[in-house]
């Protein structure tokens, strides 16, 4: 495979992150594009774990730390291109650890944030509940205090690394009558007594995915991340500065796609031609590749703002997940239908990719959400 290429991108880069783009995509093309899927759960679970190891011993999640909004895009389309489970692993990675840098609990961070980034522990984020999806005020699972602990008790699901992750980010209500501003967030290691995982949900793309339960789970108070009630300030700030890197991980799939169905093209031959040189092919082509190139410019510009001190990114980000995670989707169909049945066998990476890029316009804020988000702050400009 051939890694993304930062040339187009480069009005939003430093010299810095040209150099660490090649570095990068050199890691992924040589050491996971050819890595096999795996075969079933307890496999991609087993395998989720040794990524992070790698990932980490590398210090591909040091970006990450120093919150270098570029370079995690960067890392998550070259991971994506080679591998989506590795870019999953990566995402987890911040979303887990991101709420103890922003929230700045010595405490917390000290303990964990260290082996997060070194690949020492893995991280989880625990918001969705079967009825708190885009609805995050109405997260049901209560954090009621008891002297110097809270116990947490509800049931969080579609939380990824469920069951294999070292600590969970965990948000919860200390007020419930007070709805979204009574949430507050918790760091819970996996040993806690009183946190469960209760069963794997299975994907049709390798994902460690599943559903925990928390049952009179006492977590010290010194495990709360900032003050009664922030919890979801700060985790929409995390999704606000990661919400990019989404639509970063959309543009690699897209860009493996795209070098995929433009080598099918140029090899395959129907009717004593290159499918290359069939005007409908090339429409498709054309359209791909102007597609992607539109929506790793979004993505960067948010990832450069973000960079340069701007307060909020939310219209920035929002326009970069929903338009580049429903390019990719579209980039990742064409390049099944360029490839023909090629596309659709189990064994070729555009087969792997269709299964992958599809949850990318759901999780972290569905594409819907994210126009509800932008029209919304186009009107509040507007007003003022």
């Amino acid at each position: 495979m051939r890694p993304p290429d930062p040339r187009p991108i480069r009005a939003f880069l430093e010299e810095r992150h040209i150099q660490f783009a090649g570095q990068i995509g050199e890691y992924a093309a040589s050491a996971l594009a050819s890595r096999p899927e795996p075969a079933d759960d307890d496999a991609c679970r087993s395998e989720a774990r040794t990524l992070m190891t790698e990932l980490g011993a590398a210090g591909w999640f040091e970006p990450i730390r120093a919150r270098d909004w570029r370079s995690c895009c960067l890392a998550r389309e070259a991971l994506a291109a080679a591998s989506p489970l590795a870019d999953a692993v990566f995402a987890l990675q911040a979303l887990g650890t991101l709420p103890l840098l922003l929230a700045d609990e010595a405490p917390m961070r000290d303990r964990w944030v260290a082996d997060a980034i070194r690949g020492r522990a893995m991280a989880a984020f625990a918001m969705t509940e079967a009825g708190a999806g885009s609805d995050v005020a109405a997260i049901a699972t209560t954090a009621t205090r008891d002297g110097q602990s809270y116990r947490l008790n509800g049931a969080k699901t579609l939380i990824s690394n469920a069951g294999i992750a070292d600590f969970y980010t965990v948000f919860a209500s200390t007020d419930p009558v007070a709805g979204g501003k009574g949430l507050s967030c918790f760091v819970v290691p996996a040993e806690s007594p009183g946190l469960r995982f209760v069963r794997p949900q299975i994907l049709s793309a390798p994902h460690p995915l599943g559903e925990i339960a928390f049952e009179d789970c006492r977590v010290p108070a010194s495990h709360r991340l900032g003050e009664e009630g922030r919890g979801l300030a700060l985790g929409l700030k995390t999704l606000d500065l990661l919400r990019a890197t989404v639509g970063a991980a959309a543009c690699g799939m897209a860009s493996r796609a795209l070098d995929e169905a433009l080598d099918h093209a140029a090899r395959r031959r129907q009717f004593g031609r290159p499918l290359a040189e069939f005007q409908l092919v090339q429409e498709k082509l054309a359209r791909m590749a102007t597609d992607l190139i539109a929506a790793r410019l979004l993505v960067h510009r948010a990832a450069w703002e973000a960079d340069h001190g701007a307060e909020r990114v939310t219209l920035e980000a929002a326009m970069a997940k929903a338009f580049a995670t429903e390019a990719a989707q579209r980039i990742v169909d064409d390049a099944v239908q360029v490839l023909g049945g090629a596309g659709v066998m189990a064994s070729h990476p555009v087969d792997r990719l269709y299964r992958s890029v599809r949850a990318l316009r759901i999780y972290e804020g569905t594409t819907e959400i994210q126009h509800l988000v932008i029209a919304g702050r186009l009107m509040k400009d507007r007003e003022a």
